[in-house]
């Protein structure tokens, strides 16, 4: 079993900076991708940004040219960096990763999430 953990949520005036962390744990053979999600009460959770194996990374609209997402392959970990934070980004980041372990069966985990408030 994998598991993810987050942390570096809190809250920030807007314009402000976070970066926000993911370690793993568990029998990992190859994770293909990571990422990051975000949910708001009464909404479904939405795609913040992702980074391939390879390096690709991908971003939600709102949120490109203000967030990097980086990977440390080594230790499996993920990194999201906020900049310029407002207000419509106040939610629950996830962090969300996929792959094989070390009997090749694939995984797919999620975090339990961290909060980020955007507020002055």
């Amino acid at each position: 079993q994998v598991q993810l953990v987050e942390s570096g949520g809190g809250l920030v005036q807007p314009g402000g900076s976070l970066r926000l962390s993911c370690t793993t744990s568990g029998s990992i053979l190859s994770i293909n991708l990571m990422g990051w999600y975000r949910q708001v009460p009464g909404k479904q959770r939405e795609l913040v940004a992702t980074v391939r194996g390879g390096g690709n990374t991908n971003y939600a609209d709102s949120v490109k040219g203000r967030f990097t997402i980086s990977r440390d392959s080594a230790k499996n970990t993920v990194y999201l960096q906020m900049n310029i934070l407002k207000p419509e980004d106040t939610a629950v980041y996830y962090c969300y990763a996929t792959g094989l372990v070390t009997n090749m069966r694939p995984f797919n985990s999620w975090g339990q999430g961290t909060q980020v408030t955007v507020s002055p």
